[in-house]
């Protein structure tokens, strides 16, 4: 027995949460999502088995989350950057609104009870999938970036709802920048570009958020956030980013984003019966 449950359940959940982690990496790299949609559905399951009360176990998982995708973030930016696709622009203007909107975010997750996550994640699992299954191309909205306005609301959004969520800046920023015509390799290496400061952002604000709820938290959680999913998740999903990024840059997308839309409505179910 370890913290009250069997060593071998833990060591199953250690298993797949490094699975996760491997699958995580792959994803960062290839969408520029970084991970959250598989990263929250895993934590979710664990947190449980864990006793963790339902009232934080899901703001527990998108803290954690965020932590997780942080390492993978920087690698995949690096790498994007070394090919010299990233828009440094869009990242200069999202920026600070980003950070705003992880702000907010983290500052929700203080008060709110779980029910709000898991519809949060719900939406935007739905947005997504529905996106990906439809095609992206069909939803255009110019060939040109708009006004600088409009893209500080863009990056107030995303770091909305990646606080929100759980996810890093890709899965918002890439139906963006999509629309606007960018094309695929420069909108995944921006997502990674204006994901750093997400996940850093978001990291460290719901460690805050989580301070006050300690009482109700596992063993080694810093708040919102549980050191030993970051521990077992982060090193293993930012060593396969890399092989996401090669794959990014020659592999054609239209299967893999069937299947992925799939993916998430699948997982979008389990906390659509949780809100039951």
């Amino acid at each position: 027995m370890l913290l009250g449950i069997p060593v071998g359940e833990i060591a199953w959940l250690a298993l797949w949460i490094v699975a996760a982690g491997a699958v995580t990496g792959v994803l960062a790299g290839l969408f520029g999502i970084g991970g959250g949609a598989i990263i929250v559905p895993v934590l979710y399951e664990l947190f449980r088995v864990l006793g963790v009360p339902d009232d934080v176990r899901m703001q527990l998982c998108v803290g954690t989350s965020i932590a997780i995708i942080l390492p993978t973030t920087i690698r995949s930016y690096y790498a994007h950057k070394a090919r010299g696709a990233v828009i440094a622009e869009v990242v200069r203007l999202w920026t600070v609104p980003s950070i705003i909107g992880v702000a907010v975010g983290a500052a929700t997750a203080t008060f709110a009870t779980g029910t709000v996550f898991k519809i949060a994640f719900v939406l935007f699992a739905w947005f997504i999938s529905l996106r990906l299954l439809l095609g992206g191309n069909r939803w255009n909205l110019g060939n040109d970036l708009p006004g600088n306005g409009l893209m500080r609301v863009y990056g107030f959004i995303t770091g909305l709802c990646s606080s929100l969520v759980g996810i890093g800046a890709g899965a918002v920023s890439n139906a963006v920048l999509t629309m606007y015509g960018r094309p695929m390799p420069q909108v995944v290496a921006t997502a990674t570009g204006i994901g750093v400061p997400i996940t850093i952002a978001g990291t460290i604000g719901y460690m805050l958020a989580g301070w006050p709820h300690m009482a109700q938290l596992p063993p080694l959680s810093i708040g919102f956030v549980s050191l030993l999913g970051f521990a077992l998740m982060a090193p293993v999903s930012s060593f396969t980013s890399s092989y996401g990024v090669r794959l990014a840059h020659w592999l054609p997308k239209r299967k893999l984003e069937i299947g992925f839309g799939i993916f998430m409505m699948l997982a979008s179910v389990r906390f659509i019966v949780s809100l039951i």
